[in-house]
């Protein structure tokens, strides 16, 4: 049975899931469907759309549903949608989408730190940390397993790959290839997330191999083309290799540099 406070609102046609808790001050509009095991603390705002799957846990103040913030938006039936056991902090605001996508899509076992936001029509893997006021603006995608650190500004269409660490304070308008650190000013390779890498249990001759791969990339004097053709010559074509070369040949904004 849920546990909802008699302060907040929920429209009739919300769906509520078996033992969610609902702080007081919360507001849950029309076409929300929520499931089971959430919690939601107080002056939580559900708007048109938001769909919430199992066992997350969303702070005080935090907006999940709102209309883009794209001119382009015309009013037409979109979504957000939220995986599971997610943990969802103060502030945070996640947007609907728009006729590009249709939904913004947020996976499961996230961290999302307060402050943060998540525009139209991205999609946010699973296992990402994402830091204290850091933005993505429309249609960018995370992949699995990412760092955000803090103040991180993300321009719209970029893709932020898996195992990656993002420096606090940097600012992209080009891809971040995986298992790098990305930092400096102006952002760019600086190196691989080694203590991520070792912390994920990744095989030392898996970690050569990448590193191998990201010489030919960084530190030679071969282009994008001619250094996947290296790698592919070169290195085993296991599924880190591939993941890079399939990365790097396929950024449409290209690669940090």
């Amino acid at each position: 049975m849920s546990k909802i406070s008699p302060l907040a609102y929920i429209d009739p046609e919300a769906e509520i899931g078996a033992n969610c808790e609902i702080g007081p001050f919360c507001f849950i509009d029309k076409n929300v469907v929520i499931g089971n095991n959430n919690v939601l603390m107080n002056s939580v705002t559900l708007l048109d759309g938001t769909r919430i799957g199992n066992g997350n846990t969303i702070f005080p103040g935090a907006v999940i549903g709102a209309i883009p913030q794209d001119l382009k938006f015309k009013g037409e039936e979109t979504t957000v949608q939220i995986g599971d056991n997610n943990r969802i902090r103060e502030n945070v605001t996640i947007h609907r989408g728009t006729a590009s996508k249709g939904t913004t899509l947020v996976g499961s076992n996230n961290l999302i730190m307060e402050n943060a936001h998540i525009a139209h029509d991205c999609v946010f893997g699973n296992g990402i940390i994402m830091g204290n006021s850091s933005k993505l603006a429309g249609e960018v995608i995370v992949d699995d397993n990412a760092i955000i650190s803090g103040v991180v500004l993300v321009h719209q269409f970029c893709h932020i790959a898996g195992y990656t660490m993002v420096q606090g304070g940097c600012r992209t308008s080009q891809d971040i290839p995986p298992f790098v650190i990305a930092a400096r000013e102006p952002i760019a390779y600086a190196g691989l997330n080694i203590v991520g890498l070792r912390r994920r249990k990744f095989d030392p001759e898996i970690i050569r191999q990448i590193h191998d791969a990201y010489r030919l990339i960084y530190n030679s004097n071969l282009t994008i083309k001619e250094a996947v053709e290296q790698i592919s010559y070169s290195i085993p074509m296991g599924k880190e290799i591939q993941y890079i070369v399939d990365f790097v040949s396929s950024s449409q904004r290209g690669i940090i540099r």
